[in-house]
């Protein structure tokens, strides 16, 4: 039986820093992440609007809990400036227990 993970990794792509540091400082402040970290310059070729196209973006590594993720989806899409922002959040199955303790205290409601 599959059990749902407590801890997420969720990527976003920004079109360029300004756009990258305002979310990562949005859900930390908000308590929607315990940690964003921006990786520059990633290079993505996708489709959009039935034809290949590709940009320079920055990469959004964020580490949340599973229980902020609809708060921190919402966070996002009302600050980015894309028409379909990337957001893809993928299961932490096993970590350092201290680290995703740390998770769960950083993005505490309360």
């Amino acid at each position: 039986m599959a059990t749902e993970s407590k801890h997420l990794l969720v990527l976003c792509t920004c079109p360029g820093s300004i756009t990258a540091k305002k979310i990562a400082n949005e859900l930390v402040a908000n308590k929607l992440a315990a940690c964003v970290q921006i990786i520059a310059n990633v290079q993505s070729v996708f489709r959009w609007v039935g034809k290949v196209d590709s940009a320079e973006e920055h990469l959004l590594l964020i580490k949340t809990s599973n229980d902020r993720y609809d708060e921190l989806e919402k966070k996002i899409q009302a600050l980015h400036p894309y028409e379909l922002p990337e957001i893809i959040a993928v299961p932490i199955n096993i970590g350092l227990a201290d680290y995703l303790t740390w998770i769960d205290d950083s993005t505490h409601s309360q």
